[in-house]
């Protein structure tokens, strides 16, 4: 098969070279006053790659930029205690759940990965929506009972910040402490 960024003849969807060359630096965003957002690329360096998540190459593509970002970044924690690792949202729709499948990649000893059991209530489509109309048609999250009382919560792309804040308003709401959130890309530049 020819690798999705440089066309040639590769034995995955990405080459070596790109999978070197995507190497992942943290950008830090903060929610709420005090949560911080880190996500490992800015959107513009990868968004050819992101557009894929609906076809039918991007499981494979999100389980690699996982396995660069999500998966080494898991080995770096120091958790104290057992930590849920919640992914926003993560109904399978296009034959996966790509915050699943993020989820899915970070492997340590405290973290316990809990699926379903954050789902907006609200079915409204907010990609490429503005600010104000995310506003005007909030997630509405529902949240299942879980035994931690610490949570990263994990996304895939962070652009206004507003659903990753009504997850975590809906989190403390329940008496859980969000230590940090995890995306693969920002649209906006480090802050």
């Amino acid at each position: 098969m020819r690798c999705l960024r440089c066309e040639r003849w590769a034995f995955s969807h990405l080459c070596r070279d790109c999978r070197r060359a995507l190497s992942p630096s943290l950008h830090r965003r903060k929610i709420l006053g005090n949560i911080p957002v880190y996500a490992f690329y800015r959107y513009d360096e990868i968004e050819p790659l992101l557009l894929e998540k609906h076809g039918d190459t991007g499981y494979h593509l999100y389980r690699i930029l996982s396995e660069l970002s999500f998966a080494p970044y898991a080995k770096t924690l120091e958790l104290d205690v057992p930590t849920a690792l919640i992914g926003v949202d993560d109904h399978v729709r296009h034959g996966y759940a790509h915050t699943a499948l993020l989820v899915r990649s970070m492997k340590h000893p405290r973290l316990r990965a809990r699926y379903g059991v954050l789902r907006a209530r609200s079915k409204m489509r907010y990609s490429g929506k503005d600010f104000a109309f995310r506003l005007r048609h909030p997630r509405r999250f529902e949240l299942k009972d879980f035994p931690e009382t610490q949570v990263i919560l994990v996304d895939d792309i962070l652009t206004t910040g507003l659903t990753l804040t009504q997850a975590a308003e809906t989190l403390t709401g329940a008496g859980k402490e969000v230590l940090c959130c995890l995306v693969l890309a920002s649209v906006d530049k480090e802050k």
